[in-house]
């Protein structure tokens, strides 16, 4: 739970410091334990996403975020290279299966195999569309025996597509797609 960042390359004047770790800098950013391992990350603008094994955060890059008396954001210039994060609304990760990650401009889609849910994040927050009529069934579903969770992205139909492999034979696979016009 936990991002440790190199030094800077800069192509203009020929600087690549990414093999230097200078301990005496501050070169890490502490995610909270209880939001489980990092399975994957994601760059979206200028923010990274975090998806966490029990938490899905948002870590601003390049900036600070302060915070007003009145609870509202104000981003402020930082020279911290990894910012305030912040756990998006939902008690949401994506388990131990980042393969099931796929994105398509600012939307991004995953599984989270321990709260038997499908999940879509975009601009608005964690949306669970499994829970769109099929909730009972991709619960059933990710509490099978499956070694991987394939998502991928069709931008031909804007379909997410789920392939879950138990490893057998052709009976232990099965595909399904959610279409984002449907949601």
């Amino acid at each position: 739970s936990c991002l440790i960042f190199s030094g800077i390359y800069n192509k203009n004047t020929s600087l690549n410091d990414l093999n230097q770790f200078i301990k005496a800098e501050k070169i890490t950013k502490e995610l909270e334990p209880t939001y489980g391992s990092i399975q994957k990350l994601f760059a979206r603008d200028s923010d990274l996403i975090a998806l966490c094994q029990d938490k899905i955060v948002q870590i601003a890059a390049d900036k600070d975020i302060i915070f007003n008396a009145d609870g509202k954001p104000q981003l402020t210039a930082s020279n911290k290279v990894l910012g305030q994060s912040r756990p998006f609304v939902g008690e949401y990760g994506i388990s131990n299966n980042p393969e099931s990650f796929a994105s398509s401009s600012y939307r991004a889609y995953f599984a989270d195999k321990q709260r038997g849910a499908v999940l879509r994040l975009s601009m608005d927050g964690l949306t669970p569309i499994s829970s769109a009529g099929m909730k009972d069934f991709f619960k059933d579903k990710l509490e099978g025996n499956y070694f991987n969770i394939l998502g991928t992205y069709d931008s031909n139909k804007d379909n997410y597509n789920l392939t879950f492999d138990n490893g057998a034979s052709e009976d232990g696979y099965g595909n399904f797609s959610f279409n984002i016009d449907n949601d």
